[in-house]
């Protein structure tokens, strides 16, 4: 039967129902009336006389009774299709309703459809303002005698479906505050009135806390899952006797992963997921309602509950380690379940749900390993994957399953923008750094990079090494997991290199063109924000950048690295103590981490030999010599830039011996002095160079001679100041 033809049914079957409950109604109306005397006509309008109810039950466009005759409302044929198909029929079977309280939700959801209904229950109540029916009425409706009516009365007991499930509502009497249960109003919960007319969405109440699944046409299964899901099934298909379902608790930090896991299992078993936010209960001031109206509507609609960021529930570091009340109320809603349920959680729980009529799983999910990622790039992208370097993509970003996903939609927009059909590398680089975590910004620097190999200058072996960095990332996949080493090696799976060297040799530019061809972001670190005089601050600073590094897929740079890192000394009072604590621990995650670490110092043997052991690269960068510096000038200038022919660039290498960074403060500074001269055609000579040179002796302290600026010293000795008070003097 179509979806639409069952909608059909559903609603016919409904005011089946609806008709046989008239017609009980009806009844009653007839023994009342026929025991009624009237009343006068000056007290029209505060009473509803037996007239009106006759003329009311015999409207032949009454919604629901049709006609008054009772024989003709019993003899409505019944349709072929089997009543538990119709919604009104899964109410019933699904939470165990006897044939009366059944009737309890026909007659409270009478007056939903129709208000005229009003009028029957105030007549029978023979008071015009009781409108809804009460539980003294339903049952006398209901009801032959005064024994079957008291047996009936525990239907109304908290633990019974109608009020434990709320498919009801018991209200005070406006004219009583404190009736007896008899006198307590009866009315059917919103929820089930737009369920039983064949409403699809979730209660409005749960629509903040709760949504269902929406299918992933794109969904890729990495095997470990896909025999995740097949076992679960299987279980669940053949469950052992007494027994009622599991309760599976996914363990790891890729949400998506675990969620189209739960969902695959659903579908195969031939529904879908309900997914709850856990972490919005704790601030919910009616999480006990929410939560048995989540129960509900997972049993009602076959949906499957799954607990997303459960971990929310748990006591916080430094909290009291009793059990918050939104976690009492989510176990025991847990324990009282049954069938398939899902627990999502970063770190592994004790168990559970020792002892109940459920099956309890802990099912940890790794993060997708390199062959794993380039099958999920593949699944993602389809045919687009041809040609693309998807191997190297996913040795160079350690996303999951979800970001993956995420990423390759984003590539597709940014070709779409472009007007191409398909993504290029490039678009999945950028997509990939867009959806690394961004945490890490507010905990270090990012350095943006303009340079390329061709502008490092550098001795052969200091260049290869770099070179071969850079090679180790891209070709982790294949060493680690095709050659097998990544069993081989527990720990220090990741990249640590010390670049160490005087200032301005190129450590912090060497580690921006690794960045860049890796296509990856370069974060320095601010040791202003890491290093804390509170004892275990420091720890839990470095705590947060690794892992936030280990998001973010970024490549770690610690600057002037040896205040960090420096050598453990003997304990002689309590600060040494805790600063070889602190080593200590840098030791720990330097090896637990996967990703890049740069160390840069001008002191190598400030270090601690612990951390020289534990390096990959250890690059030494010397200061330049005369062809290294004359290389360095040719490469300062960018093409753009008008030198003079008196420009003397040997002159420069062999005069002063200076760093790659000050040849590019000095090359820099003589560019602005060259565009500050009123010429027509301003150009960068060797005037400006010595100027600009004598502005960077000043900032490193060093006297101007002659000896050292030789022909050109004329240019700047008459604008040196001739008084002692000078900062710089002349010869």
């Amino acid at each position: 039967m179509s979806s639409l033809a069952l909608h059909r049914y559903s609603l016919e079957y409904l005011l089946t129902e609806l008709r046989r409950i008239t017609a009980t109604i009806s009844a009653r109306v007839q023994e009342l009336a026929a025991t009624s005397s009237g009343e006068e006509d000056e007290f029209r309008g505060l009473y509803i006389s037996e007239a009106e109810i006759i003329q009311l039950l015999t409207d032949p466009n009454l919604f629901l009774a049709g006609r008054y005759e009772t024989q003709a409302i019993t003899e409505v044929s019944q349709p072929d299709t089997d009543t538990a198909s119709s919604r009104l029929g899964r109410l019933q079977k699904v939470f165990g309703l006897s044939p009366f309280e059944l009737d309890v939700v026909l007659i409270a959801l009478a007056p939903e459809l129709d208000l005229r209904y009003e009028k029957l229950y105030a007549f029978l109540h023979d008071d015009i303002t009781r409108r809804r029916p009460s539980i003294d009425l339903t049952l006398r409706l209901l009801c032959p005698g005064l024994a079957a009516q008291v047996a009936a009365r525990r239907c109304f007991d908290p633990e019974a479906p109608l009020l434990k499930y709320r498919l009801i509502e018991l209200s005070e009497d406006a004219q009583n505050k404190q009736p007896s249960l008899l006198g307590r109003i009866i009315k059917l919960d919103e929820g089930i009135v737009a369920y039983l007319l064949g409403e699809d969405r979730l209660d409005a109440r749960l629509r903040n806390l709760a949504d269902f699944a929406r299918i992933n046409p794109r969904r890729v299964m990495l095997a470990e899952a896909q025999n995740y899901v097949n076992r679960l099934v299987e279980l669940s298909n053949n469950p052992e006797p007494g027994e009622a379902g599991f309760l599976c608790l996914l363990v790891g930090t890729d949400e998506t992963s675990k969620r189209e896991l739960a969902a695959e299992v659903c579908e195969r078993l031939g529904t879908s997921l309900l997914i709850v936010d856990s972490s919005l209960l704790p601030g919910l001031a009616k999480a006990e309602n929410l939560l048995y109206l989540l129960e509900r509507e997972s049993i009602l609609r076959d949906r499957p509950l799954y607990w997303a960021a459960y971990d929310s529930l748990l006591p916080k570091e430094g909290e009291a380690a009793n059990v918050p009340e939104a976690r009492r109320l989510v176990m025991q809603l847990l324990k009282e379940q049954t069938g398939p349920g899902f627990i999502s959680t970063p770190q592994t729980l004790p168990p559970l749900l020792v002892g109940h009529h459920r099956r309890e799983f802990q099912l940890e999910l790794a993060a997708p390993r390199y062959s794993e990622r380039q099958h999920l790039w593949e699944g993602q992208l389809g045919p687009q994957a041809a040609g693309l370097e998807l191997e190297s993509l996913s040795s160079r970003f350690r996303l999951s399953s979800g970001q993956i996903g995420a990423a390759t939609l984003t590539a597709r927009h940014a070709a779409a923008w472009r007007g191409d059909s398909a993504p290029t590398l490039a678009d999945l680089e950028a997509a990939c750094r867009q959806h690394s975590n961004q945490k890490l910004t507010s905990l270090a620097r990012k350095i943006g990079t303009v340079y390329s190999w061709k502008d490092l200058v550098l001795p052969n072996d200091q260049f290869n090494m770099l070179r071969e960095i850079y090679r180790q990332v891209t070709h982790r996949s294949l060493v680690y997991e095709k050659w097998g080493f990544e069993d081989k090696v527990a720990l220090g799976k990741g990249l640590n290199v010390i670049f160490a060297g005087p200032s301005g040799t190129g450590k912090t530019m060497s580690a921006g063109i690794i960045a860049g061809e890796l296509r990856m972001d370069l974060y320095k670190i601010d040791l202003s924000t890491v290093v804390s005089k509170y004892i275990g601050e420091t720890e839990k600073n470095l705590e947060r950048i690794f892992t936030e590094a280990g998001e973010s897929n970024a490549i770690l740079f610690f600057d002037e690295a040896d205040s960090l890192f420096g050598k453990r000394s003997e304990v002689k009072d309590a600060h040494d103590r805790y600063a070889n604590i602190e080593t200590g621990y840098l030791l720990q995650k330097m090896e637990e981490y996967d990703g890049i670490v740069v160390l840069a110092t001008n002191l190598r043997k400030n270090l601690d030999e612990a951390f020289i052991r534990r390096m990959h690269f250890i690059i030494e960068f010397p200061f330049p010599e005369e062809e290294d510096r004359y290389e360095i000038w040719r490469r300062v200038f960018p093409k753009a830039v008008p030198l003079g022919e008196d420009v003397d660039l040997r002159f420069m290498a062999r005069q002063f011996k200076m760093s790659g960074g000050n040849i590019k403060n000095i090359a820099l500074a003589a560019a602005f002095l060259a565009a500050g001269d009123e010429q027509e055609n301003p150009t960068i000579g060797m005037n400006q160079l010595i100027r600009a040179t004598r502005r960077e002796y000043q900032k490193l302290g060093k006297l101007c001679t002659e000896s050292d600026f030789g022909p050109y010293f004329n240019i700047i000795r008459d604008i040196e100041p001739k008084n002692r008070n000078s900062s710089v003097y002349v010869k």
